[in-house]
């Protein structure tokens, strides 16, 4: 941490940059082992640091991608438990990264990711594919057209049972909104648990998951 807050002091003293220090803006990283909830703590035109709600990910060059859906390439400089420094791949325009707009301010970060799941709906069980997943909600691709605003139970192995409804249906891909969101923190090592950066444990998968949605 202290590595980068120097750097970044001697380019502001040499007018070559600007650093916005405390954000904690929610974003997400894109890996080969996943997808990763994380907040960006500052950044400058160069670099850029990252806390996780877990140890940082393990590989070093990543993608960083914010809640508008800009991605930005990204290397990482150093690691210290659950904080990392990364270098940007380009120079950044720091006003328009913190500034963030985008039409979809209120859309929590969402996880692209296909797992297989089960879904109670209407008293009748049905399996389906995880595409997304967000501490508010899901999108699952099922077998089947379920109604509109149908309650819904989903189970995902190794991730915590969740109810809800379907809020829209396109074909066979229904959008479910979770009764309540999750608090990022506990979202975020859920995720790590399902993906291959943090395997779930073998008790964890062992178990008979799909009794759960029904």
């Amino acid at each position: 941490m202290h590595k980068i807050a120097k750097r970044g002091s001697a380019r502001a003293e040499k007018g070559e940059t600007r650093r916005t220090s405390h954000l904690l803006r929610v974003a997400k990283v894109v890996c080969q082992s996943g997808e990763y909830p994380c907040l960006i703590r500052d950044v400058s035109a160069e670099d850029v640091s990252l806390r996780f709600f877990h140890k940082v990910v393990p590989e070093r060059r990543i993608i960083l991608e914010q809640g508008n859906g800009a991605t930005w390439p990204i290397e990482r400089n150093w690691a210290q438990g659950a904080e990392a420094g990364y270098r940007f791949a380009c120079h950044v325009d720091v006003d328009a990264f913190t500034t963030e707009l985008s039409p979809y301010a209120d859309r929590a970060i969402r996880l692209r990711m296909e797992r297989p799941a089960m879904a109670a709906v209407a008293g009748q069980l049905h399996h389906a594919t995880l595409l997304d997943l967000s501490a508010s909600g899901a999108r699952l691709e099922a077998e089947t057209e379920w109604p509109v605003r149908s309650l819904v139970r989903v189970a995902i192995e190794g991730f915590p049972l969740r109810f809800g409804h379907v809020s829209w249906r396109r074909g066979l891909q229904h959008g479910i909104n979770f009764q309540g969101v999750m608090p990022l923190d506990e979202f975020a090592r859920s995720v790590r648990d399902i993906q291959p950066f943090h395997p779930a444990s073998g008790k964890a998968r062992m178990r008979d998951w799909t009794t759960r949605a029904a």
